[in-house]
């Protein structure tokens, strides 16, 4: 059941990101809505808390929409961001914020012939460091990548780079895992 009810919700993501897709296109606001999903799936990342109102059954819808509308409007979000916000608080999928933002990301980057890729390093990365690996993902993938940086500290060094179904995995800790396979092996 759990992952019937988990395709389910993915579906419904990408229901409501492809909606976006639509009207941010017909407004020319393509941009300003991948910024602002970007702006809340973070929000929706580092915040226990906004997850937890999102989501509560305690919280009155009204409340919960008076809620994320507050916080949308301190983030910044655009006019049209703030009324999507309000369909998915009132359609109870605010939570699916990050997964929506992912699937918008993908199917802006396939619009623009681009390939959207996940990048996650153990630290921060200059632009010198992105752009080099920009460079060097386009050039194994043979096209435009549009990248969204992570950081991860549990990799220890490196990065991990997903594109699609590809991994490309230059980590310190999964060198550190193959050495401790092949030690006890």
């Amino acid at each position: 059941m759990g992952q019937a009810a988990d395709s389910g919700g993915m579906e419904a993501a990408r229901r409501y990101s492809d909606a976006l897709f639509e009207l941010a296109r017909e407004q020319n606001a393509l941009d300003a809505a991948s910024a602002d999903l970007a702006t809340l799936a973070r929000a929706f990342t580092e915040s226990a808390d906004l997850r937890a109102a999102a989501a509560s059954p305690l919280v009155a819808p009204p409340e919960r929409a008076r809620a994320l509308a507050a916080v949308a409007e301190h983030l910044g979000i655009s006019p049209l961001g703030q009324r999507f916000v309000g369909v998915l608080t009132q359609n109870r999928r605010a939570g699916a914020i990050p997964a929506i933002a992912k699937l918008f990301e993908a199917r802006l980057a396939a619009h623009r012939g681009e390939r959207a890729v996940e990048i996650s390093a153990a630290q921060p990365l200059s632009d010198a460091q992105q752009q080099g690996l920009i460079a060097a993902l386009e050039a194994a993938l043979g096209q435009k990548v549009r990248a969204d940086f992570r950081v991860e500290p549990r990799l220890l060094g490196g990065f991990i780079a997903r594109a699609g179904s590809l991994q490309f995995d230059a980590s310190l800790r999964s060198k550190l895992d193959s050495l401790a396979i092949s030690l006890t092996s």
